[in-house]
């Protein structure tokens, strides 16, 4: 499991999609995080555990590259 320090102003959309590039997995990025959980607007200086998201397989790949 990655760790990800806050910068003030970070909000768990934000961080999900500066870690994946989108915001899919901000529920994941969430549990992993319990503790944190009901702070919406992060202070500096916080660890956030980042979990290791499994590669998906692309429709778009032929059938050799999945």
């Amino acid at each position: 499991m990655r760790k990800y320090t806050t910068i003030s102003g970070d909000t768990w959309d934000a961080i999900t999609y500066k870690i994946f590039g989108n915001c899919k997995y901000i529920d994941k990025v969430m549990q992993a995080n319990i503790k944190h959980i009901n702070i919406f607007v992060f202070p500096a200086g916080i660890e956030i555990n980042i979990p290791a998201i499994p590669a998906e397989a692309s429709d778009s790949l032929p059938p050799w590259k999945r």
